[in-house]
């Protein structure tokens, strides 16, 4: 038993024994700048339980957290909540130093385990709604499909009132402390909101009826422990206020400008644009592509009213960087912009139509024609940018948003 690892009690039966990833910095597109968190619990009572696994190659720190509290080959049962590789990865290391009397999940986490894995795993299926009794210890399962996989599902543990969310609630954030309340909350909220426009963006429609389902099941939580990040003990309204809001899409008085620029140009756009955005009374943020990563873009557009894109053209197309921004925006599909564009060019000026292509494709209602500038702007061209920025504003203004 090593004592490098050590378990966190969150209860007297339920204890944190999963592993802290400090250096991944890249997930799936997503600049994870603070690493990350697999987490995994272990109930323990007369059927010791363990919720969830790790990323394959953590499972050495997964096994000695437990060696802490008892023999590993001593777990009972495990529930599976979410079968993505960071939670299900050492799943076949696991069963063979546990070998477990069973492993269950949802019916679609039984499939998405043996396609991972490609073995009869013996698997069984728990049904939407069930409850079981662990010799004492009461849970209830509750499918969460596509939220954000179609195998997702929170398992509710009644004695002590917590709810194992897997993906649902939690964040990237790689740290010593375990609990919300260990750390601050404009940190959780920050991490917490780039989670969330990152991963599960595109599936706000699941999560709004998730909310309304947990509400109509009237289960009151003393704990929400997701699978990365911390466990929510203190701000567990906070939380799902916050998916709340993002779920229903509730936006701001903000415009988000993103650009490139190869020569300051485009650079010189951005800032009047932004100027006229502010102008209007909105909230201007301007976001360089040469600092600013796809993710933390996509965090800002999280709850604004509008997005304005420039970019030089290059090789009659975008440049490269805007392309890779709005691709990966598109996939996140974030509704209910307004937006512009405007960009420069040398003997072409394609750029500008092939953004308003793109946020045609993002459903962005286009508020004013593009500007287009040859070269280097003039005062004029400036002008016209931030009139347009203006524009943007007094529109976001006119459709109403939050201005706390």
């Amino acid at each position: 038993m090593t004592t490098q690892y050590l378990p966190v009690k969150i209860t007297d039966k339920v204890f944190w024994v999963g592993a802290i990833d400090w250096n991944i910095r890249d997930f799936h597109g997503y600049l994870t700048n603070r690493g990350t968190t697999y987490n995994a619990y272990l109930i323990l009572g007369q059927k010791n339980v363990l919720i969830d696994v790790v990323k394959k190659g953590f499972e050495r720190e997964l096994l000695a957290r437990i060696s802490h509290l008892i023999d590993p080959q001593q777990i009972d049962l495990i529930i599976s909540n979410h079968s993505e590789l960071d939670h299900s990865g050492s799943l076949p290391e696991v069963l063979e130093a546990v070998k477990p009397e069973a492993v269950y999940a949802s019916k679609m986490g039984v499939k998405a385990l043996e396609e991972h894995f490609h073995r009869n795993m013996s698997i069984t299926e728990l049904k939407d709604g069930a409850a079981m009794d662990f010799a004492g210890n009461i849970f209830s399962f509750y499918e969460t499909r596509m939220l954000h996989w179609p195998d997702s599902m929170f398992t509710f543990y009644h004695q002590d009132k917590i709810l194992f969310s897997q993906d649902g609630f939690g964040m990237h954030l790689a740290s010593e402390e375990r609990f919300d309340d260990e750390l601050e909350l404009p940190l959780l909220e920050k991490e917490a909101a780039k989670y969330y426009a990152n991963i599960l963006l595109p599936y706000s429609p699941v999560a709004g009826k998730l909310l309304n389902k947990l509400q109509s099941l009237g289960l009151q939580f003393n704990y929400i422990a997701p699978d990365h990040g911390p466990v929510w003990r203190k701000n567990a309204g906070r939380i799902l206020s916050l998916y709340s809001d993002w779920a229903a899409g509730k936006q701001s008085l903000k415009t988000v400008i993103i650009y490139d620029t190869m020569w300051g140009s485009t650079a010189k756009m951005a800032e009047a644009a932004a100027e006229g955005v502010k102008s209007a009374g909105v909230e201007a943020v301007l976001l360089s592509l040469k600092e600013h990563h796809r993710s933390d873009i996509a965090t800002e557009i999280l709850g604004a009213g509008a997005i304005i894109v420039g970019s030089p053209t290059l090789n009659t197309n975008l440049y490269p960087t805007i392309a890779d921004a709005l691709s990966y925006i598109e996939g996140l599909r974030p509704g209910n912009l307004l937006g512009a564009a405007f960009g420069s060019y040398g003997w072409n000026c394609r750029a500008v139509e092939l953004i308003e292509d793109w946020l045609g494709r993002l459903k962005v209602e286009i508020v004013t024609p593009g500007v287009k500038v040859k070269y280097v702007p003039t005062e004029g061209d400036l002008v016209m940018c931030r009139e347009m920025g203006a524009k943007v504003g007094e529109a976001v203004i006119s459709r109403g948003g939050d201005r706390d």
